[in-house]
């Protein structure tokens, strides 16, 4: 990999984001439409207050990505990073990539002021825990819930 450091996404990056976020979704079986997926994509680019788009490149291909919203949270005082998803290339995978995407993100919720970073793992998913469970996440006993209102 030439380019190490994960940086935030830049705007010609797009369509290889949508593509990247698009087979993580696939992996995860979970359905979202194309429109929908680029529509958050343009909304991060837009604007980074609400989320940013973390990009691993191997020269100038992304091969990486993490999606990191912020919002409030009374439970922890403050501002907060949702590491809502972190997807690099299957080929890609086993090389310190996600690693540096996980750094990369605290990095950018540590200038931002967040109290702490926060995310979800599907429980069958041991190798995305254990990624994290090295960077110093610990589980909670809790259950996330959700109600999809389209």
């Amino acid at each position: 990999m030439s380019d190490p450091t994960p940086t935030p996404a830049r705007p010609e990056e797009a369509e290889a984001i949508i593509a990247l976020l698009a087979a993580q979704l696939h992996e995860h079986a979970i359905p979202l439409a194309r429109e929908l997926l680029a529509d958050s994509v343009a909304a991060a680019l837009a604007d980074d207050s609400r989320a940013v788009i973390l990009v691993a490149r191997d020269g100038t291909r992304p091969v990486g990505v993490a999606f990191v919203s912020f919002q409030s949270s009374v439970e922890r005082g403050g501002r907060i990073a949702w590491l809502e998803e972190l997807y690099v290339l299957p080929d890609r995978r086993g090389n310190g990539i996600g690693s540096r995407l996980v750094q990369a993100t605290l990095v950018v919720a540590r200038e931002r002021g967040c109290r702490s970073v926060e995310l979800e793992v599907e429980s069958s998913h041991a190798r995305a825990a254990h990624l994290y469970r090295r960077a110093g996440f610990e589980p909670l006993p809790r259950v996330h819930w959700a109600l999809p209102l389209t």
